[in-house]
């Protein structure tokens, strides 16, 4: 693999910088030490500008190339934020923050944008800007939709912005992303199902909730069977149901939590509906009511059809074109990611993790070996689009 000389001989420092962030994880937006970290680190890099605080806790470091920063402004993002999960790994540098782990690679993510930031600005290999993104709360807080709501784009003229995550699965030395929806759009839902509570006894005299209920969850999973065209890809999962508290009463109230997952506006916008007529009418056939809070938390993760070549083409550089998936099948997961591409062209791509713990379990662990491959493709893809 065509890994410069520079990058391995930064392997070992930025290993050590990501195992210790990995020690001291920090959630959502509380990522004060992290990211006091990469600012520290930014400005003994010789980064030619570095602003905290945007979108509350994140960093933008600027880079300016051998022609003082004319032309093209590329943004490169990592995200910084752990997961509440007690780690399992009993790995020397494990969480030392009981309750909290980097259950999902972004110690690495943090890591291999800083190595490439040294790296960029000690060569400045390049005829342009770029501004490296260090974002919190991309855990369910949106920590993206919050830095380009402060203005980010406009106010360094980001033109367009990339980025990366591990893969677990995905063998090391390789690459995958594709033009168009990589990753779904996320919603959340909340169904409050009320009857009549009661005796368990005499159940003629209630209207028994854990029933009208299960009912709902049932109905729901008819949506994508029947009512999704079987091309296009959904997922409706319900995944908590709460209701009673004891063995002979029958409960007022139950309550449904689950996700919905789309890749498509249209199938979006469809199952919401269809979600709230089912859960409404179900109630109502036997009595009962059913309130659905519906949110829209994350949307769909869209590749650019310009700016997907030239991601993949930097990853070919590094590792070859046989080792890049160009059109990789997307998934259902989520990537708060999709706001930046939103408010920019630009493209997200997975590299290869290797045969691993999967991302937000217990036991996994980023592998410090892909470290000098994401520092590579960032330098190429700058280098790439901004020659020198």
């Amino acid at each position: 693999m065509p890994i410069v000389n520079r990058i391995s001989a930064l392997h070992e420092e930025v290993t050590a910088w990501r195992r210790d962030i990995h020690e001291y994880p920090e959630l959502q937006f509380d990522v004060h030490r992290t990211a006091g970290i990469v600012a520290e680190k930014l400005k003994e890099f010789g980064c030619d500008e570095i602003v905290t605080g945007i979108g509350r806790t994140g960093v933008v470091g600027i880079i300016k190339g051998r022609a003082n920063g004319s032309g093209k402004v590329i943004g490169l993002r990592a995200d910084m934020d752990a997961l509440p999960l007690q780690e399992i790994t009993g790995l020397p540098h494990a969480s030392k923050v009981p309750g909290k782990m980097h259950a999902c690679g972004h110690d690495g993510h943090t890591a291999m944008l800083l190595g490439a930031a040294k790296y960029l600005a000690e060569t400045r290999n390049f005829d342009g800007t770029v501004a490296v993104i260090f974002q919190p709360a991309e855990e369910g807080e949106n920590g993206a939709d919050a830095m380009v709501k402060d203005g980010m784009m406009d106010r360094f003229g980001i033109q367009e912005v990339y980025g990366m995550h591990n893969a677990p699965g995905l063998p090391v030395g390789q690459f995958a992303l594709r033009p168009g929806p990589l990753l779904a759009a996320v919603d959340n839902f909340r169904i409050e199902v009320e009857g009549k509570g009661g005796h368990a006894a005499k159940p003629h005299l209630s209207i028994d909730t854990i029933l009208v209920a299960s009912h709902i969850v049932a109905a729901a999973q008819s949506i994508v069977a029947r009512n999704i065209d079987p091309l296009k890809s959904a997922v409706v999962s319900i995944c908590a149901f709460n209701a009673g508290f004891t063995n002979n009463v029958i409960p007022q109230t139950a309550e449904l939590r689950g996700t919905v997952r789309t890749h498509d506006a249209g199938v979006r916008d469809f199952i919401e509906q269809r979600l709230t007529e089912l859960a409404e009418r179900t109630a109502a056939v036997f009595g009962a009511t059913a309130r659905v809070i519906y949110e829209r938390v994350v949307p769909v993760t869209v590749n650019h059809e310009t700016q997907t070549p030239y991601a993949a083409d930097a990853a070919s550089a590094v590792v070859g074109d046989a080792a890049v998936n160009r059109d990789t099948t997307p998934i259902m997961g989520g990537e708060d990611f999709a706001y930046m591409l939103e408010a920019r062209p630009g493209a997200f791509i997975f590299i290869g993790q290797g045969d691993t713990a999967n991302v937000h379990h217990p036991a996994y662990d980023f592998n410090d070996e892909i470290i000098p491959l994401g520092m590579s493709y960032w330098a190429k893809l700058v280098e790439n689009r901004m020659p020198a």
